[in-house]
């Protein structure tokens, strides 16, 4: 196996054309997404985007665990914690960003294959491409608010998108999200069995690109193949729980909605387990993610994620994301000490600094 991050290839298909491949390459740590990964992904997407003969990207992750599990978020501890790195934490985000918009106006088809987890940054990698399938083994979450952050590569703008306050619901519980799930949500759009894997990969080197619109190239390939894993599919709790995730965020305040969210915790099915991480999330995080989702509505994708690296650069310098990571990966306590215990306690000049270019 080589030992870059990132391993690229190309596959020949039957009329001279060519399938590229970017494959995530750090199993051990869940294929997180770390600076190099973006610095290697983001020039051969454009070389790609350039190539005549190239019809496709093919984006998949080395080991059965995970696609991508978020970003590198102990490099980023170290650039908040250690004298002169905060601009590698604000770089990171910066290019971060960067490659997600590339993804979501790729001039060519993506096919992100997003079996096993896909948190955070790499649902940043995923939910831009054109062709996302999603496997038994696919997990995927949001749970930024757990560790002093947001929802950000792009949230602002998908989960807006989401079947009325679904995305808000999803930003503030960090709910891990099945296969079904994510196809109700739209940030899936196939659903293929994990074993069929090769199988569609051979369908789609055999099929014929020159003449053939590539879009419906990889749809008609990945259609064949979804409709062989239709039995598979399981049932999606989201969808289950629709009008009650409605009923619970239908307040005009964060601190209505988190104490209804609270309440829920109480119950002992899918619903109440989903949302008892909110307690423990930092309150400060859960403001932003109100925020943010309220202030995006209507925005596009471009003015989302600009407004997106000003969170958080400036997340990046006031404690509360470094807290959160502390007490989850490098203490291990399982105890942050968030700036502010509850919603009630905050001060709203705190969270207006958050959105600001001069914040301190």
């Amino acid at each position: 196996m080589s030992d870059q991050p990132i391993v690229f290839d190309e596959w020949n298909s039957g009329d001279d054309t060519r399938i590229a491949v970017a494959r995530l390459n750090t199993p051990r740590n869940l294929n997180s997404l770390s600076m190099d990964m973006i610095r290697l992904l983001k020039p051969q997407l454009e070389r790609w985007a350039e190539d005549p003969g190239v019809r496709c990207v093919w984006l998949e992750a080395e080991g059965d665990k995970a696609f991508c599990a978020g970003g590198d978020i102990v490099s980023l501890y170290r650039s908040m914690t250690e004298p002169g790195k905060l601009g590698e934490g604000e770089q990171f985000f910066t290019e971060e960003y960067e490659l997600d918009y590339l993804i979501h106006t790729f001039p060519k088809p993506i096919v992100c294959w997003g079996n096993g987890i896909v948190m955070g940054g790499g649902v940043g990698l995923m939910v831009g491409a054109s062709h996302r399938v999603v496997t038994e083994n696919s997990k995927l979450a949001m749970p930024e608010a757990s560790i002093g952050l947001y929802p950000d590569i792009g949230a602002g703008w998908f989960l807006n998108r989401m079947p009325m306050r679904t995305g808000l619901f999803l930003g503030l519980s960090g709910a891990r999200m099945n296969a079904a799930d994510a196809l109700f949500v739209d940030m899936a759009d196939r659903f293929i069995t994990h074993g069929l894997k090769g199988l569609v990969i051979e369908g789609l080197k055999a099929a014929s690109w020159q003449s053939s619109d590539s879009y419906s190239v990889v749809s008609g390939v990945l259609k064949q193949f979804e409709q062989q894993s239709a039995e598979a599919l399981p049932e999606s709790p989201v969808r289950k729980h629709f009008d009650e995730i409605q009923q619970v965020t239908d307040a005009g305040s964060v601190e209505q909605v988190v104490a209804q969210l609270q309440e829920l915790g109480r119950r002992d099915d899918w619903l109440g387990k989903t949302v008892k991480g909110v307690t423990k999330a930092s309150p400060t995080a859960l403001a932003l993610t109100w925020r943010h989702y309220h202030r995006s509505k209507g925005d596009g994708l471009k003015q989302v994620l600009d407004n997106e690296l000003v969170l958080s650069k400036n997340c990046l310098k006031k404690g509360e994301f470094a807290e959160g990571i502390r007490a989850l990966l490098i203490d291990k306590d399982m105890q942050p000490r968030w700036r502010y215990a509850s919603l009630a306690e905050m001060d709203s000049q705190w969270i207006e600094e958050f959105f600001s270019l001069n914040a301190g």
